[in-house]
């Protein structure tokens, strides 16, 4: 493998950087958190943050939303969970979730600041 230069670090650097900031929290309103512990993996949760990754730049919200992932949420029979916050809403962990459901979550919860009922695991 060819030895990389000073300007071809920057170079990818400044590539990543979009991606990278999708993941920055600070300034955001709006925070998707995907558990991605084992038991959440096994579950699909990689599909499911890959889903909200996705969506939420189709939606053209990535300068508005994090989403980024943790370990375990401490709740293994409802895998994949994921944690919504919205400045102003109660904080809402949704179980069971697929990425069937990820747009629904994106549009109803990220932007029309409503919960899905049927998904909710907490609500703090």
């Amino acid at each position: 493998m060819e030895k990389m230069t000073l300007e071809d670090l920057h170079k990818v650097r400044n590539q990543m950087k979009p991606e990278l900031m999708k993941r920055e929290p600070e300034g955001k309103k709006l925070q998707v958190i995907v558990g991605m512990d084992t038991c959440g993996i096994e579950a699909g949760a990689k599909a499911v943050l890959d889903a909200f990754v996705n969506e939420v730049d189709s939606k053209g919200l990535g300068g508005e939303v994090t989403v980024r992932q943790v370990g375990c949420m401490g709740k293994c029979g409802d895998e994949p969970t994921v944690e919504v916050l919205v400045q102003g809403m109660p904080t809402v962990i949704y179980g069971k979730v697929t990425p069937a459901v990820v747009k629904d979550i994106v549009q109803l919860h990220l932007i029309d600041k409503k919960v899905l009922n049927n998904l909710v695991v907490e609500q703090k």
